[in-house]
C-alpha cells in the first residue's frame, strides 16, 4: 500500500503526524508551506480540492479532513495493532461518537471562542464570554468520563485519546484551561508524553 501524507508542521495536520507515528505506518510525506499559499496551488488542489492539510493518498486516492483520516488509519490500522476497538463492539461506537465530539463539537466552541477573543474583525467580548462557558461545560462532561475511567475508550489507551487530547490540547492554547479539571488535566498530560507526540510533527 503506498500512503502520501501531505501536511505542515504545526499545523492541523499535527494530530494525523502523530496517528502515524503511534501506528508505525511507513508512510511518503510531502511538504506544504501553507505560509506561503502552497495549499491552494493548481497542483495541490487537484489533489486536495479543500486547499488545506492534512490530506492522505492512499493508493493514488486522497482522503482530506483529519477525522476522516483518523478513522480510517484506526480501522485499517487500528484494531490490528491494538489501538481501536474491532467492528461491531460497543467500544468502536464510542470511538466513533468521542472522536467526531472533538473534531465537531469542541472544536467548533474553541474556535469560536478563538476569533471572539482575537484582534480580528470578528472580536465579540460577549461571544467569547458564551463561548468560553460552553467549553467549560464540555470539559466538565469530559471530566466525568475521565473520573470514571483512566482512558477514553476501553481500558488501554487508544486512537481516541490522541484525537480528543489533541484537540483538547489546542484548546488550552486558545484559553480553555483544564486546570479546573484534574482528570483531564492528568489524562491529557500523559497523553502529550507519549514519544509519537514528540518530535517534528
Amino acid at each position: 500500500m503506498s500512503l502520501v501524507f501531505y501536511w505542515h508542521p504545526m499545523s492541523s495536520a499535527t494530530p494525523v503526524a502523530c496517528a502515524l507515528a503511534e501506528l508505525g505506518v511507513a508512510h511518503d510525506r510531502v511538504r506544504i508551506d501553507i505560509r506561503n499559499g502552497e495549499q491552494r496551488t493548481p497542483e495541490y488542489l487537484a489533489i486536495n480540492p479543500n486547499g488545506k492539510v492534512p490530506c492522505l493518498v492512499v493508493d493514488g486516492t486522497p482522503i482530506f479532513e483529519g477525522l476522516a483520516i483518523h478513522l480510517w488509519l484506526g480501522d485499517r490500522f487500528g484494531v490490528a495493532r491494538g489501538l481501536w476497538p474491532a467492528a461491531d463492539t460497543p467500544e468502536r461506537l464510542q470511538a466513533l461518537s468521542w472522536c467526531a465530539w472533538a473534531y465537531v463539537t469542541y472544536a467548533a466552541v474553541i474556535n469560536r471562542m478563538f476569533l471572539a477573543s482575537g484582534d480580528g474583525p470578528l472580536r465579540d467580548a460577549t461571544q467569547a464570554a458564551a463561548a468560553g462557558e460552553a467549553a467549560q461545560q464540555l470539559l466538565a462532561l469530559l471530566e466525568d468520563r475521565l473520573s470514571a475511567q483512566a482512558w477514553m475508550v476501553g481500558d488501554a489507551y487508544s486512537l481516541v485519546d490522541l484525537v480528543v487530547a489533541q484537540v483538547v490540547g489546542y484548546g488550552t492554547y486558545v484559553g480553555a484551561s483544564v486546570a479546573a479539571y484534574p482528570a483531564v488535566a492528568a489524562w491529557l498530560a500523559t497523553v502529550q508524553a507519549r514519544p509519537a507526540m514528540q518530535g517534528e510533527v
